[in-house]
């Protein structure tokens, strides 16, 4: 038979043999733990993870991540620089730049925070499409799939008392609480993914008066923290020294970056953790009950911290860094203005016109927000 012939019949034979685009090794897809919705201002905010591992024996070029519902209607896009802030190489340096390309055999974390609009029906299952490049090719997969969790977060009483409060967090820190994962007994984990810290400012955005370096003079500094709930103490620490001044500080070990802390267990699994606390300051004892607003400890700077102020998140586990951080609320607050970023503190904030009242919700980065104590 010509050669020509055989290979048009074969072509009308075999289609997909002669059109098949070829097989190209690439990612691995993954998804931590499911996601909350947690409402925040006009929004419910979905905080979670999606793991990527090169299984190619090349470097691949992330180019565009697509979030969909199950409807295969997009939710989230990220591509160019927003993808490649969004992304971590496990293991790579405090200094090491951003970057799309995952090495081969490396496992890269997308941290992906999506905003959806409050009055939207929630999806109840979340499907990622990535596209990456190889050689000059794209490929495009899809999978990831995970169910968004219909288990309402947590709701807390007031963690602190009188004076404006600003809600420290920022999902796009490369160093934030949102991005630092921990393998301390196997499992991977991210303790502080909804964490907040808590800083007290005055009427012009400062945090201090006179000599920054002093801790007293720092307005959040020894102001009495507070029980949440009704709970009992299950872990505390209040040995750890503090510098006496600002400048004095230093780095500490992994099992001392909290300072002192005190753990309680809110029931169903869900604990609530108070770190950098002043020594000495423990007013509770591991196995006792508190009332929601008692006070437990003083505000105080203690552990890894750059200024005072009180870290607070809630995880499943009873040490602070032993669990997977868990979503919350706030039973109620007064939202009086906000910072434009973490990067305008001190200077002054944006004041909203009169106090809004917020119930069941979660401050939006940067709030300014005043809490009433049995709140």
């Amino acid at each position: 038979m010509y050669p020509l012939l055989r290979a048009g019949l074969l072509a009308l034979l075999f289609p997909l043999a002669v059109l098949a685009a070829p097989l190209r090794d690439g990612f691995v897809l993954a998804v931590g733990p499911a996601p909350t919705p947690v409402r925040s201002g006009a929004t419910r905010r979905l905080a979670y993870e999606l793991h990527l591992t090169n299984h190619a024996d090349v470097p691949l070029v992330l180019d565009r991540i697509d979030v969909l519902d199950a409807a295969s209607s997009p939710l989230a896009s990220l591509s160019g620089d927003a993808l490649q802030a969004a992304l971590r190489l496990d293991g790579a340096a405090r200094d090491e730049a951003a970057t799309r390309t995952v090495p081969r055999g490396r496992h890269a974390i997308v941290y992906l925070d999506l905003r959806l609009d409050a009055a939207r029906a929630m999806p109840k299952t979340l499907r990622h499409r990535v596209a990456w490049m190889r050689d000059g090719e794209t490929t495009r997969v899809e999978g990831a799939n995970t169910p968004v969790s219909s288990r309402a977060p947590v709701v807390l009483g007031a963690p602190l008392g009188e004076g404006d409060w600003v809600a420290l967090y920022d999902p796009a820190m490369t160093r934030g609480h949102r991005r630092v994962a921990f393998a301390i007994d196997g499992t991977l984990r991210i303790p502080a993914r909804h964490a907040i810290d808590w800083m007290r400012v005055d009427d012009e955005g400062r945090l201090s008066h006179g000599d920054e370096q002093v801790l007293a003079n720092w307005y959040g500094y020894g102001a009495d923290v507070l029980a949440v709930a009704d709970a009992t103490v299950v872990a505390l620490r209040d040995a750890i020294a503090e510098p006496a001044r600002l400048d004095a500080a230093t780095r500490h070990p992994l099992e001392d970056a909290s300072g002192n802390y005190v753990s309680l267990d809110l029931g169903g699994g869900r604990y609530v953790h108070y770190e950098h606390l002043q020594p000495g300051s423990v007013r509770v004892h591991v196995g006792d009950r508190v009332r929601r607003g008692a006070p437990i400890a003083r505000l105080g700077f203690t552990g890894d911290a750059t200024g005072p102020h009180l870290h607070m998140h809630v995880s499943d586990g009873v040490e602070p860094l032993a669990g997977e951080g868990l979503p919350f609320v706030f039973a109620r607050y007064d939202a009086i203005g906000a910072f434009a970023s973490m990067a305008a503190l001190g200077r002054p904030f944006t004041a909203q016109t009169g106090a809004q009242a917020r119930a069941s919700e979660l401050p939006l980065p940067a709030a300014v927000v005043r809490f009433e104590r049995g709140d």
